[in-house]
C-alpha cells in the first residue's frame, strides 16, 4: 500500500505551537533531534506493507530521508484538497492502487510494527472506509497527561486516530460532506451534529456504539465504513498543544538513547583475536611427534 503524509499545517501567531514552529512548518518542529515528520517517515521506511510516500506541504529541500520512493507536492490549501491531490498522485505512481494509508506528520511516536497492524487489519475486509480509534485507558497508560478528547460511547470512550485507510475511489465523492466532517474532527459533539439529530440524542445518552458512528458516516458518503479499535496509543498521539509536544520529546528521546546504547560499540575492551579456522585436511592430519632422546 502506498501512504500520503499530510504537513501543510502551519500554525499561527494565536495557536499554541506558533512559539516553537516560528511561523514554519508544524511538521518540522524539532524532537528529540529530529523534525517531526522524520519520525513518521522512519516509521513509514521500516513497514513491511508501505511500497511509496508521497508528502504533502513540504519541499524536496529539506533533505527528509525514506527509505520508501518519496515523492513531494506542495500544500493545496485545505486538508481534504490534500487529500485528493495525494491520492491522485499515488493513483499515477501506481494505477493499480486500491487503498491509500493516510498518516499525519504530527503522531511521530508511531513505529513501522505499528503502520503494519493497521494495514493487515484494514485488509481482512473490502470496506470502503476504515476509521481508527484508541481507548482512553490505552492513550492514558501510555501517555499519562496528554489530555486528548474523548467521545464518550455505549461502551467505551475513544480518542481518533490519526493514521486511516480509505478505496482510493471515494476520495472524490460527496466533497461538501467530507469537508464539514473534516473541520469537525477535533469536536465530538459537532461531528454528532453533522450526521444527524438521532445521533445527538444517543450521544448524549451513551447509547452510541462505535460501529454506529463509523457506519452513518459511511451511509453519508454512499460508502461501506469499518471502525477498528487500534490497541497503539501511539496512533492517536499527535501533537496539537505545548505540554503534548514536551511529551513527545521526552518519550522519544528515550527511544533515541536507548537506541544509541543498543548501536553504541564497546569501549576500552580488549580486541581478542579469534583463532583461524581449520581446514577439513588439517583436522585430520596427525600432529607431528616429538623426537625421542636416547
Amino acid at each position: 500500500m502506498d501512504a500520503v503524509v499530510t504537513a501543510g499545517g502551519i500554525p499561527q501567531p494565536n495557536e499554541p505551537l506558533y512559539e516553537y514552529s516560528k511561523g514554519g512548518s508544524k511538521a518540522l518542529i524539532d524532537i528529540a533531534g529530529k523534525p517531526m515528520i522524520q519520525w513518521v517517515l522512519d516509521a513509514l521506511s521500516e513497514a513491511k506493507t508501505i511500497e511509496r510516500v508521497v508528502v504533502i506541504g513540504l519541499s524536496a529541500k529539506l533533505n527528509l530521508t525514506c527509505k520508501k520512493p518519496l515523492t513531494y507536492m506542495s500544500n493545496q490549501g485545505k486538508m481534504l484538497e490534500n487529500l485528493k491531490a495525494g491520492t491522485a498522485k499515488v493513483m499515477e505512481l501506481n494505477p493499480k492502487a486500491k487503498y491509500v494509508l493516510f498518516v499525519s506528520s504530527d503522531i511521530p511516536s508511531i513505529t513501522g510494527e505499528m503502520v503494519d497492524w493497521v494495514v493487515n487489519t484494514c485488509a481482512e475486509t473490502k470496506d470502503d472506509l476504515y476509521y481508527n480509534v484508541v481507548r482512553r485507558e490505552d492513550m492514558e497508560t501510555r501517555f499519562p497527561g496528554s489530555k486528548r478528547t474523548y467521545t464518550p460511547l455505549k461502551e467505551l470512550e475513544v480518542c481518533g486516530g490519526d493514521m486511516n485507510v480509505v478505496r482510493a475511489s471515494i476520495v472524490n465523492q460527496n466533497s461538501e460532506f467530507w469537508n464539514k466532517l473534516i473541520e469537525a474532527r477535533k469536536n465530538p459533539a459537532a461531528q454528532a451534529a453533522l450526521i444527524g439529530p438521532d445521533i445527538i440524542f444517543k450521544f448524549i445518552f451513551r447509547q452510541l456504539t462505535i460501529e454506529n458512528v463509523i457506519q452513518r458516516v459511511a451511509d453519508k458518503l454512499g460508502l461501506k465504513g469499518r471502525a477498528i479499535v487500534c490497541p497503539f496509543a501511539e496512533v492517536g498521539m499527535d501533537v496539537d498543544k505545548p505540554h503534548q509536544l514536551e511529551l513527545m520529546r521526552a518519550d522519544l528521546q528515550k527511544r533515541a538513547r536507548k537506541a544509541a546504547k543498543v548501536l553504541k560499540p564497546a569501549i576500552g575492551k580488549p580486541v581478542t583475536k579469534s583463532k583461524p579456522a581449520k581446514t577439513a585436511a588439517a583436522s585430520k592430519a596427525k600432529p607431528a611427534g616429538k623426537i625421542k632422546r636416547k
